[in-house]
C-alpha cells in the first residue's frame, strides 16, 4: 500500500511536461527533486545549441538519468531548428527517394545534433500511413501511402536515430494517416475494419518494434472497429490488448499532448490523463500552452486523487512509473555509448535528390535572370511552428539579389474576385515562379494558381507539400517544405545544380502520380 507522498512521487514520474523559458525554472528543478522523471522541449525553449546544452546539463544535475524529450521530426516539423527551418528533409521526401540507407543517414545525423544538445528522446518518426490525401495533420510528415514502404523507412529511421544515441518514439498509434480531422481541434474517426487496420496502419508499428523502438506515442482518435467508445489514448483495448498483448510491445507508451482538443474537450486535461494511465499509457505529454507549474501539479494531484478514490489502481500507476524509470536508464546508457557528429551535407544532399521535375520544368532550367516569386501560403497546422520559415523566395534572393516576391494568403484572395493586378506586374519580362503548399487540399490556392498559370503559361510551379494535379506543365515537387529542400530548389533554379540527376521516373508515394507530373 502506497502512502500519499509515495503516490505523488509516482504521479510526477509519469508526467512529461513542457515549460516556458530558455533556462530551467526553479519550480521545474524542485519537481525533479520530488520525482519528475521527464520533460519535453519545444521551440520556445531553444535559442542556440550552446544554450540548449547548458539547459539540459542543468536539468541533469538534479537527475543524471532525467529524460529530455523533443518533438523533432526534421522537415516541416522542427523544434531544434524552428527559427531557421530544418536542414534535413522530412519523411515524405525520404519516402519518395525510397533509399533506406539515406533515411538511416538523415536520422542518424539528426540524432548527433540532438544528443549534443542533451536530448535523450525524440517524439519521432511519424509511422502513420498517409492514405488520405485530405489529411490536415499528417501529410508530408508521413513516409507515404504504402504500408510496406512506410514500415521500411520507419525501421531505418529508428535505427539511424538510435545509433546516434537518441531514443526514437514511433507515432501515432494505431495510425493517424486515414483521417480528415486535425486532433488538435477535434476528435478524428478512423473508419476502417479491424482487418484493414491490421493491413494498412499496423505494419509500420510492427516494424518499429522489431527495429528496437522503446517508445511509442498514442493517437488521439476514435477507432470504432477497435473501441467504439474511447479514443486510442484512453482505450485499454488499443493500448493494452492490442499494443502490449497482441503486438508484444514491452516499451514505454507515451501520449500525444494531453491538452489537445480530441481528448481534453470531452474529459478535461486531468480527466484525460487519469484515463490514459488507467488504459495503459505510461507517460503523459503536456505541451502547448499548458506548460506551467500549475498544470503539472494539477495533473499530479489528479492522479493521486484517482488512486485514493479507486478510479486508478495503484499498481497501474506504479507500473507506469516503473516503465518510465526503466526507459530512463536505458536511454541514458544509449546516449553515453554513442559517438559521432553532424554532417552539414547529409540533409541537403537528401533534399536535393528528393526533388522531382516534370519534363517541361527541366527544359526551362536554369532560369535566365532574376525571377519574380509568388508564394501562396496556407494556414499551417499546430504541429508546425509559426516561426518556422517557409518558401523559395528567401533562398532564391540570397543567390540572386534582384529576385522579387509577394506572399498571398487565403484572405488576400476572396472567392469570385480576379487576381490583383499588382501580383504579376513585377514578373513582366522576367521568369515567374509560383510556390504552393498542399495545393490539392486548398480550393482557394488551386483557383489562384490556375489564374496565374492562365496568365503566364510559362510559369514554373513549385509544390512544397503533397504532390497533386497542378495546372500548367512546368512543375517542381520538393515533397516537403524544409529549409534544406528550399535551398536545393534555389540552387537548381539559379544554376541548374545537379539538373542531370533529376531523371527519377517513380511516382510520389503519398498520392497517385498525376499524368502531368510524369
Amino acid at each position: 500500500m502506497h502512502n500519499e507522498k509515495e503516490l505523488r512521487r509516482l504521479a510526477l514520474g509519469v508526467l512529461q511536461p513542457g515549460f516556458v523559458g530558455t533556462t530551467a525554472p526553479e519550480w521545474l528543478l524542485a519537481a525533479i527533486r520530488d520525482g519528475l522523471a521527464s520533460v519535453v522541449l519545444f521551440s520556445r525553449n531553444i535559442e542556440t545549441p550552446e544554450q540548449v546544452a547548458a539547459l539540459t546539463t542543468r536539468l541533469r544535475a538534479e537527475n543524471p538519468e532525467f529524460v529530455i524529450a523533443i518533438d523533432e521530426e526534421s522537415g516541416d516539423v522542427t523544434r531544434i531548428e524552428s527559427r531557421t527551418g530544418s536542414t534535413r528533409p522530412g519523411n515524405h521526401a525520404l519516402g519518395y527517394l525510397d533509399d533506406t540507407a539515406t533515411t538511416h543517414a538523415v536520422a542518424q545525423d539528426l540524432g548527433h545534433t540532438l544528443r549534443a544538445a542533451g536530448v535523450s528522446l525524440d517524439y519521432a518518426p511519424s509511422a502513420d500511413v498517409n492514405s488520405n490525401p485530405d489529411n490536415p495533420i499528417i501529410g508530408v510528415r508521413s513516409f507515404g501511402a504504402d504500408p510496406d514502404s512506410v514500415a521500411r523507412h520507419t525501421a531505418a529511421w529508428i535505427r539511424g536515430l538510435q545509433s546516434a544515441g537518441v531514443a526514437a518514439c514511433a507515432k501515432h498509434f494505431p495510425g493517424h494517416g486515414d483521417v480528415a480531422v486535425d486532433s488538435h481541434h477535434g476528435l478524428p474517426v478512423y473508419e476502417a475494419s479491424d482487418r484493414d487496420i491490421a493491413r494498412q496502419a499496423l505494419p509500420p508499428f510492427r516494424a518499429a518494434i522489431a527495429a528496437g523502438a522503446r517508445a511509442i506515442m498514442s493517437a488521439h482518435l476514435l477507432v470504432p472497429a477497435l473501441d467504439p467508445h474511447r479514443p486510442a489514448t484512453l482505450s485499454r483495448r488499443i493500448l493494452t490488448t492490442l499494443l502490449r498483448e497482441e503486438l508484444g510491445y514491452e516499451g514505454l507508451i507515451v501520449t500525444d499532448a494531453i491538452e489537445m482538443g480530441a481528448v481534453a474537450d470531452e474529459y478535461g486535461i486531468e480527466g484525460a490523463a487519469v484515463r490514459a494511465i488507467t488504459a495503459g499509457a505510461d507517460a503523459i505529454c503536456v505541451g502547448g500552452e499548458n506548460a506551467s507549474e500549475g498544470i503539472t501539479h494539477s495533473l499530479a494531484d489528479a492522479l493521486v486523487e484517482a488512486v485514493l478514490g479507486g478510479d486508478l489502481p495503484a499498481a497501474r500507476l506504479a507500473d507506469a512509473a516503473r516503465r518510465v524509470a526503466e526507459f530512463a536508464t536505458w536511454s541514458a546508457e544509449l546516449r553515453r555509448n554513442a559517438t559521432g557528429a553532424p554532417d552539414p551535407f547529409v540533409g541537403l544532399d537528401a533534399a536535393r535528390r528528393a526533388i522531382r521535375l516534370s519534363d517541361a520544368a527541366r527544359t526551362r532550367l536554369p532560369l535566365t535572370g532574376a525571377a519574380h516569386v509568388v508564394e501562396l501560403a496556407p494556414r499551417t497546422n499546430l504541429a508546425i511552428g509559426k516561426e518556422t520559415p517557409w518558401g523559395i523566395a528567401a533562398p532564391l534572393r540570397a543567390r540572386t539579389p534582384d529576385t522579387t516576391s509577394v506572399r498571398l494568403r487565403e484572405e488576400d484572395l476572396p472567392a469570385e474576385t480576379p487576381l490583383p493586378a499588382g501580383v504579376l506586374a513585377p514578373a513582366d519580362g522576367r521568369p515567374l515562379v509560383v510556390v504552393v503548399r498542399d495545393a490539392g487540399r486548398h480550393a482557394w490556392m488551386r483557383r489562384a494558381l490556375t489564374d496565374i498559370v492562365s496568365a503566364r503559361p510559362d510559369a514554373l510551379v513549385v509544390e512544397t507539400g503533397l504532390p497533386g494535379l497542378l495546372p500548367g506543365d512546368a512543375h517542381v515537387c520538393t515533397h516537403g517544405a524544409s529549409t534544406a529542400s528550399a535551398q536545393a530548389v534555389a540552387a537548381l533554379l539559379t544554376d541548374g545544380s545537379g539538373l542531370h540527376e533529376y531523371e527519377t521516373p517513380q511516382a510520389s508515394p503519398a498520392v497517385p502520380a498525376p499524368a502531368d507530373l510524369s
